[in-house]
């Protein structure tokens, strides 16, 4: 909010018995909770649906193998993806707090996936394998520095560290 704003909505005094500033302060004690309310409730709903559509993809990615009868490492990796997703999100209703270590992790599975499906189509190993094992490396170098600034400079109001080792 502006300075502007919040200097017209201070508290009313002796000295300022506007009429007006009476009527902003009330409509912000009307409104203020409803703008929670629908904020909550979107955020919330946007949980649920990435909640149930990865729900969704997993159930049909198990399909599919099992229409193929074949399950790769890729297909195995794809469905610790979706775990993690929904992990993810379970964290996030329990602790309120958005655990993006498990996006890291998202990330560097994402990034093993992708790696072994190009090592199976080119035998040959060249820049591509090493630019995905770099950018492995630097996720999961990310990781370590999320996990000890976590631990060093952890919240004191609190919040607590998920354990997921």
């Amino acid at each position: 909010m502006p300075e502007e704003c919040v200097e017209r909505v201070k508290p009313m005094t002796q000295e300022s018995p506007d009429p007006r500033l009476h009527a902003v302060r009330r409509m912000r004690e009307i409104l203020d909770p409803l703008g929670y309310f629908a904020s909550e409730g979107f955020h919330l709903l946007g949980l649920f649906a990435i909640l149930a559509v990865t729900f969704v993809a997993g159930a049909q990615a198990l399909m599919r193998m099992a229409a193929q009868g074949v399950v790769s490492i890729e297909d195995l990796l794809l469905l610790f993806i979706y775990l993690e997703i929904a992990s993810m999100v379970g964290i996030y209703f329990r602790t309120n707090a958005m655990p993006v270590r498990f996006l890291l992790y998202v990330g560097i599975t994402a990034l093993t996936r992708h790696m072994i499906g190009y090592v199976q189509l080119d035998s040959s190993p060249d820049a591509g394998v090493l630019i995905l094992a770099g950018a492995t490396l630097i996720l999961a170098l990310a990781v370590l520095v999320v996990r000890y600034a976590s631990a060093v400079y952890g919240s004191r109001e609190g919040n607590r560290e998920i354990k997921t080792d």
